[in-house]
């Protein structure tokens, strides 16, 4: 009971906290970190010890498979390479800098666990990508912090695992650390496919609201098990599960599906992430109570906190730095073959109009310069996937030219490295028999609620300070939708014509009434009008079907980005849903 009581007024607290951080200007986590602090100050409030499997095991695994089903998939593809770097080479140097660091002014500790604590301090929060996204700053940046974050913690997991494995055993695993290594990756990507493939298809099968949703919840769980299992990383597995679902729930999913998923997942998350953070608040006072006991004190970890968040900070610093200045010149050079490929798009129209031989389609001899091969199909196939290229390459181009980025952005990259709920998490996965394992863990808090309170609170001042400029971005958002809802309209008006025009009964629409109403639905949006017949709606339905899978194809060629795409699927989902419920009513 006692428990219940607690469980209803943490979510209370969450919830309107969550309300009134907007009001205050105040991220809702830091707040919450903030009530935490307090609340455990109180000295009637004993000390609270959360076993560390909770939040391994119950509550990240759901929390990052909600962040990854929202992952801009398209963007998340350019950036790729920046977003790996950040994930695995950052987390990789800066837990060696940190390593040697503790392993120098901490007697006793030993190369891997130091190695273990430097792992720990490595990985950086997702809140602050909420923070970066509210300040406006442009979508490349947020991808970039969100990709960071949703993958690095794996990385610092599998560190943990391998060095505390050593440091106890004395051997290294089998297969060694790299080995370790590229096998917790690799079977995460092929179980968290799976799991991502099947959560599709059998959702796509079960038509029960309730029941579909009660699958969705467990996908992470079902992910991240079986991977652990076979010594993989079940973080990892949990994103993948989610990306493929996130890529796959327009075509596979009901509009119902979708909005619901919506919903139940930043409700899920919302609660989750607000317990993580209060849990880190009330911690305090039991961490401070050990760590005061110790002879050397509470100042002798602060030291070694700050020194490690300076660490962190410089070492962060040189490669964001590096990193801004590849990508630069990746960009530079990129953008300097535009010509190149666009002249390419004209060949490509010239082997499709018969004047060019499509490459490893000779042209017959006796066609002179005509080139008409033998398989017309299989020819317009390779045509279709060579402009599909072309269209997607110059795509790129546009993307990297709207969204620059400079040593401003690189400055909001490296401040937003927030350390945060793996981080305490992950330190209590230490050997409870580890030396100085209560001074090792208050650092690891200190570093963790430190730094989301310094760097949190100041975030919006430095990017004020800054003042980016991303208004190109922005305009090129609003001309990307208009151009989409052409297409869509374009899709629309191309399904009045088919032959295969039907209701969703199977019965036919009279060819007057679609000359007469159609051309409505096909037109931009007219507040005044408004097509209330059960005729029109069930045209309407055919519409929306019509543009829903246009919508799908175009999300495949990177042509248009991933918000502009899952706004109009939004819409789409919305008006097919109010259509429904307005044509249920009719019908009774």
């Amino acid at each position: 009971m006692e428990a219940l009581v607690l469980a209803i007024v943490a979510i209370v607290v969450i919830a309107v906290t969550t309300a009134v951080a907007p009001k205050v200007r105040i991220a809702g986590p830091l707040l919450l970190v903030a009530i935490g602090l307090g609340v455990s100050l109180l000295p009637f409030v004993p000390g609270v010890d959360i076993d560390p499997e909770i939040i391994l095991v119950g509550i990240l695994p759901p929390l990052l498979y909600s962040a990854a089903v929202q992952l801009p998939a398209i963007e998340f593809r350019r950036d790729f390479g920046a977003v790996a770097g950040l994930s695995v080479l950052l987390v990789l140097i800066s837990s060696v800098a940190l390593a040697l660091f503790f392993n120098a002014v901490v007697p006793g500790l030993g190369i891997y666990l130091a190695l273990a604590l430097g792992a720990i301090l490595s990985p950086t929060d997702a809140v602050a990508t909420a923070i970066v996204r509210r300040l406006g700053i442009s979508r490349r940046v947020v991808t970039l912090l969100e990709g960071e974050s949703l993958l690095n913690d794996a990385t610092s997991l599998v560190i943990l695992r391998v060095a505390v494995a050593i440091a106890v055993t004395g051997s290294v695993p089998a297969g060694g650390v790299l080995g370790t290594f590229l096998w917790g990756v690799f079977i995460a990507v092929v179980i968290g496919a799976i799991v991502g493939w099947f959560n599709l298809r059998l959702r796509h099968l079960i038509k029960n609201p309730a029941a579909n949703t009660a699958i969705g919840i467990v996908v992470p769980f079902v992910a991240y098990l079986p991977t652990e299992e076979l010594q993989g990383s079940g973080l990892v597995a949990a994103v993948v599960a989610g990306i493929v679902t996130g890529q796959g729930a327009a075509r596979w999913f009901t509009p119902e599906q979708r909005m619901s998923d919506e919903l139940n997942w930043r409700t899920i998350e919302l609660v989750l992430e607000g317990g993580v953070f209060l849990i880190m608040g009330l911690e305090l006072k039991e961490l401070l109570q050990q760590n005061l006991e110790d002879d050397q004190g509470i100042g002798h970890a602060a030291w070694l906190a700050i020194t490690a968040f300076a660490i962190i900070i410089v070492v962060r610093t040189a490669y964001v730095a590096l990193l801004v200045w590849l990508q630069s010149r990746r960009a530079r050079r990129k953008l300097a073959s535009r010509d190149r490929l666009e002249s390419f798009n004209e060949r490509i129209d010239a082997i499709e109009n018969g004047t060019l031989p499509p490459p490893g389609l000779p042209a017959p001899p006796d066609r002179g310069d005509r080139f008409a091969p033998r398989d017309p199909v299989r020819r317009q196939r390779r045509i279709d996937l060579m402009r599909g290229r072309v269209t997607r390459a110059l795509a790129d181009l546009d993307y990297y030219q709207a969204s620059p980025l400079g040593w401003k952005h690189g400055t909001v990259i490296v401040w937003s490295g927030m350390r945060g709920v793996v981080t305490l998490a992950a330190a209590q996965t230490l050997p409870v028999d580890t030396a100085d394992r209560p001074l090792l863990v208050f650092v690891a808090f200190l570093v963790a609620v430190g730094s989301l309170m310094l760097q949190g609170l100041t975030l919006p001042w430095v990017i004020r300070m800054l003042r980016i400029d991303d208004s190109a971005a922005d305009v090129v958002n609003r001309v990307e939708q208009e151009r989409l809802d052409g297409e869509l309209r374009e899709a629309a008006a191309s399904a009045l014509s088919s032959p295969s025009l039907v209701k969703r009964d199977g019965s036919r629409f009279e060819r007057e009434f679609v000359e007469r109403v159609g051309s409505r639905f096909t037109e931009p949006p007219d507040e005044e009008a408004s097509a209330t017949l059960h005729e029109a709606l069930e045209l309407r339905l055919v519409m929306i079907v019509a543009m829903r899978e246009r919508l799908t194809e175009l999300s495949s060629g990177g042509v248009y980005s991933t918000a502009v795409l899952r706004q109009s699927l939004a819409e789409l989902d919305a008006d097919q849903l109010s259509i429904e419920l307005r044509l249920d009513d009719n019908d009774d």
